[in-house]
């Protein structure tokens, strides 16, 4: 067992890290309304192995595809603005709760913060581009309702934050790797992909960092969420990516096309690939041990004890 000791240079080792954190988000300001302008340029922006109904055999016309790519994005990009809102609101909930404005995560809260309001005016201004005719499944009175009770729940329990936020960059940051390394994708949405997954990257480290020290200081509640709740808010975040609405836009059914579109080879197993690696990170800082793994985890990510695939 570690001693406290080993806990104490644990911890500054961290705070090193998250210094270093600080520095590069310091270095490294882009912002989006100035240096990733422009417009799609292609008909279909995202490629056929891309799109959800890949495997599904549907015989869908060109103009068909042309309209679902365009609607697939923006229902990325609002589920993007929706998550990324809750995970400001989370770290200003803990910046008012601070007792050390000193402490290099305090400088880094508000780093991020910065860094999400951009990345939030860049997937408002390309909604607009994509001028989406879906509707918007959570501008609805009991959506509000049932995220106005949620959110407190969340914000009070820092382990389960965390981890939510190891979930929501870990799954869009998988599929911006598909459509950033494919040859077909739009050179737009391909720069789009790529400055937010640099900044991403520095977040997901933070998330990293802090998620074993939440988790070992918070609640039973809290610790319960993490082991249990966390893993299918995980994969409902990956199927909400692209929602049910996005698919009468082009004729088809509404429910009968998510479900058989989440059930496909593909989509399964990329989101299994997405909570692999939130799992792998909550196993790399200590919060699970390999051959502990919760049965949510075991299930949601397709893997044994010790934390590997199965088959």
């Amino acid at each position: 067992m570690a001693t406290k000791e080993d806990f104490r240079e644990s911890r500054e080792l961290r705070t090193k890290r998250v210094e270093r954190l600080n520095t590069a988000s310091g270095r490294r300001v882009i912002e989006p309304d100035a240096d990733v302008l422009g417009e799609f340029g292609v008909s279909q922006i995202i490629p056929d192995d891309l799109l959800s109904t890949a495997g599904l055999r549907l015989d869908l016309t060109a103009e068909q595809k042309s309209r679902l790519a365009r609607e697939e994005l923006a229902s990325m990009m609002r589920i993007g603005i929706a998550f990324e809102a809750v995970l400001m609101a989370g770290f200003a909930y803990r910046l008012a709760l601070a007792p050390d404005v000193t402490d290099p995560r305090f400088t880094y809260a508000l780093h991020e913060i910065g860094e999400e309001t951009r990345h939030s005016r860049l997937f408002a201004r390309v909604v607009a581009q994509l001028e989406p005719e879906q509707r918007n499944p959570i501008d609805g009175r009991l959506s509000r309702r049932i995220r106005g009770r949620m959110m407190p729940l969340i914000l009070r329990r820092p382990a389960t934050l965390d981890a939510l936020v190891l979930g929501g960059e870990e799954v869009p940051d998988l599929l911006q790797k598909l459509v950033a390394e494919h040859p077909d994708a739009d050179d737009y949405l391909r720069r789009i992909s790529l400055y937010h997954r640099q900044e991403e990257a520095r977040h997901l480290a933070y998330a990293r960092t802090t998620v074993a020290e939440h988790y070992r200081s918070t609640g039973w509640t809290d610790r319960f969420a993490v082991r249990w709740i966390v893993p299918g808010a995980i994969a409902f975040m990956f199927d909400m990516m692209v929602h049910p609405l996005v698919y009468p836009t082009i004729g088809l059914p509404a429910l009968k096309t998510w479900f058989a579109a989440r059930r496909s080879p593909n989509r399964v197993e990329l989101r299994r690939q997405a909570c692999r690696s939130v799992l792998k990170a909550l196993l790399d800082s200590g919060v699970f041990r390999a051959g502990h793994v919760p049965y949510a985890w075991r299930r949601h990510c397709a893997v044994n004890r010790q934390g590997d695939p199965l088959g």
